[in-house]
């Protein structure tokens, strides 16, 4: 199946390229190009590609594709944060465009990389499973939301959409991030020896492997159509919903001679919930969740050492609102996240 994926240039884009081709996909990307640069180690391998601004994706660029994995987003709530209305352009109006485009030319199935953080700030130890009300408090959950239900309205019986409400991610990419929790912990414990957690240690964190992500794509890609479409599914597995404590005791582990401190400077964080995977367990029983967090801690740690990660990683170059507001201050891209004339990135 000839699968695009946007984003692929990202995080867990990346990953997902590999598994879709180890997976025997011809595989192709769409990408802006914002975070080419924020590599560590050798640069990914190449595939066939265009390099456009999601606002501006054409039918042209859809052109013999059968299936899209649509991960290309501003990625977290800090982004959501610093400018919600370009948030909502890109992640939902974007999203939305592309979806329609995608249907027009034909394309079967689109692949949705939604997140759990839909659920909202539910505290207390309930499991949420799809049904669960949805409850958004930021601007990237919230447009989230709203794409999974303008995607719904697409559906047909030509068209699949697919929402995958990815827990939070972890582990090793080529183009990492350290702004996501165990990440984070596993790169400051190796720079500075401190496992270091601003809030109480209480909250909640559903959590999954890139990898397990890029699996679950998989596995959902070849899915009965009439079982998946406009179908929601926690990607992630019920073991590994940890409180932020246990994901620092687990980084100490993985990290020889770091210790934990839990200062409570900032509070109770009110981001605390725990996700229900039993239906994707249920109904696709090709995805098997394949990694733990102790285990991916402890990979991450020895990735990074290879691979030599700085401080500059850790301050600027992994943390994506840093890099945006890097590439801001260095006029190479607008307030509205687009290259300026003559500074996009080459390979």
């Amino acid at each position: 199946m000839r699968v695009l994926v946007t984003g692929h240039e990202g995080y867990l884009g990346v990953v997902a390229v590999a598994a879709l081709q180890a997976a025997g996909h011809d595989v192709c990307g769409l990408d802006s190009g914002l975070f080419r640069r924020c590599t560590l180690g050798p640069e990914p391998p190449a595939i066939p590609a265009v390099q456009v601004d999601l606002r501006e994706v054409a039918p042209e660029h859809l052109a013999g594709v059968e299936a899209i994995l649509h991960l290309a987003a501003l990625s977290n709530d800090p982004l959501g944060d610093l400018a919600p209305e370009i948030t909502y352009d890109i992640n939902h109006a974007a999203s939305v465009r592309l979806a329609r485009l995608a249907r027009d030319v034909g394309v079967r199935r689109f692949l949705y990389a939604s997140t759990c953080s839909v659920y909202g700030a539910r505290g207390g130890d309930d499991m949420l499973d799809e049904d669960a009300r949805l409850a958004p408090v930021t601007p990237y959950a919230v447009s989230k939301v709203r794409v999974e239900e303008d995607l719904c309205e697409l559906a047909d019986d030509h068209f699949t959409p697919v929402f995958m409400r990815n827990a939070t991610a972890f582990g090793f990419s080529p183009r990492p991030r350290l702004d996501v929790v165990v990440n984070n912990l596993v790169a400051t414990a190796l720079l500075t020896g401190v496992v270091r957690v601003l809030s109480d240690g209480t909250p909640w964190r559903p959590l999954v492997h890139a990898q397990d992500i890029a699996a679950a794509a998989c596995a959902l890609l070849d899915a009965p159509a009439d079982l998946v479409r406009a179908r929601a599914y926690n990607v992630g597995s019920d073991s590994e919903n940890h409180r932020v404590s246990t994901i620092a005791a687990l980084v100490a582990d993985a990290v020889p001679g770091a210790t934990v401190e839990i200062t409570g400077e900032s509070g109770g964080d009110p981001r605390s919930y725990r996700v229900d995977f039993g239906r994707i367990r249920r109904e696709i029983p090709a995805f098997t969740p394949g990694w733990t967090v102790a285990e991916g801690a402890r990979d991450l740690a020895q990735r990074f050492r290879d691979e030599s990660l700085t401080a500059n990683g850790l301050d600027q170059t992994f943390i994506r609102l840093r890099w945006l507001r890097y590439l801001q201050e260095a006029g190479q891209i607008d307030d509205g996240l687009r290259w300026l004339p003559q500074r996009e990135p080459t390979r």
